[in-house]
């Protein structure tokens, strides 16, 4: 079971939004810059409204001055968060 959430962002866009899913990482944008720790703010606030959970339980793990990021969620497992944000199926691979 995944500990984290790989999370991809763009920041400076022109509105907060979930954008989707790209392989295993989650692609947002966030309209807040990235500087001073603004963007993973914005991001802890977006991730935390589309799963229903407070921000303060939202932790950004690695990633902090990248695109490239990683989330834990104190009250949610990674498997239940990945369900609700709506996580593709696993794809099988040898099917054609």
């Amino acid at each position: 079971m995944a500990e984290h959430l790989a999370v991809r962002v763009q920041p400076g866009a022109s509105r907060d939004e979930i954008v989707g899913w790209q392989g295993a990482a989650l692609r947002v944008r966030v309209s807040a810059p990235p500087q001073d720790g603004r963007a993973n703010a914005a991001v802890a606030r977006l991730l935390a409204a589309a799963l229903g959970v407070a921000p303060s339980t939202v932790e950004l793990v690695r990633g902090a001055g990248g695109r490239d990021k990683m989330y834990r969620f104190r009250t949610l497992d990674v498997t239940a968060a990945r369900a609700r944000l709506g996580a593709p199926a696993a794809v099988d691979r040898g099917a054609r």
